[in-house]
């Protein structure tokens, strides 16, 4: 059969045909062969690269939290004021979730990801959120702000699902809105301005 999405690699081509029927259609309710049909391809073949729907509902997780971390686990890492690198990983954490055609942080509601088989993203997931709120305590350190907010800003970047699947997209300066935000909650009320050219510079993404 001939691709109907052509351009991509056939693993992309399947994570794209599912990340559409997983987001509009329901997890639950897609097949892997009906995967294959939208990608224009045999039931067999597909399962030359996942041997299940589970395991393409994995790969589509962790490409949602797997940057992420990466990035989080480098900004901790680093010297220097907090707020500028809490500001970065929220810009592009936000960006991350806005960005791409289906709206795949609305997976993370499936009562599927309970189950053990699905137990890494949940280390993961966890991973990050503690490595935000590491970020979120050194900046209320640094600017006096509440003891109890550390857990905010992870909480307000994953606003932006709903804000998904509200509006259906999000405007190009919200992941900049979202990080301003989360960190006038940690007490932090200045010097954005010189965080938006950092963060410009650092992960190469346009200012709003």
């Amino acid at each position: 059969m001939a691709s109907s999405r052509p351009g991509r690699s056939a693993r992309d081509e399947i994570l794209d045909a599912a990340a559409e029927l997983f987001t509009t259609v329901g997890y639950a309710a897609t097949s892997t062969r009906r995967i294959a049909e939208s990608v224009g391809m045999r039931q067999a073949s597909l399962y030359h690269h996942f041997a299940a729907k589970d395991d393409i509902l994995n790969a589509l997780l962790a490409d949602t939290v797997d940057p992420s971390v990466q990035l989080a686990a480098e900004l901790l890492a680093e010297g220097g004021p907090s707020a500028p690198r809490l500001h970065a990983l929220v810009v592009a954490d936000t960006a991350q979730l806005c960005g791409g055609t289906w709206n795949l942080g609305t997976l993370y509601l499936l009562p599927e990801l309970r189950l053990e088989r699905f137990a890494a993203f949940r280390r993961r997931r966890a991973e990050l959120r503690s490595h935000y709120q590491e970020l979120s305590r050194a900046v209320i350190a640094d600017h006096d702000g509440p003891a109890d907010a550390d857990d905010l800003p992870f909480r307000l970047v994953e606003t932006v699902i709903n804000r998904r699947s509200d509006d259906g997209s999000c405007p190009p300066d919200y992941p900049w809105t979202v990080a301003e935000v989360a960190l006038r909650v940690l007490g932090c009320t200045s010097g954005f301005a010189r965080m938006r050219e950092a963060t410009t510079e650092r992960l190469g993404l346009s200012p709003g």
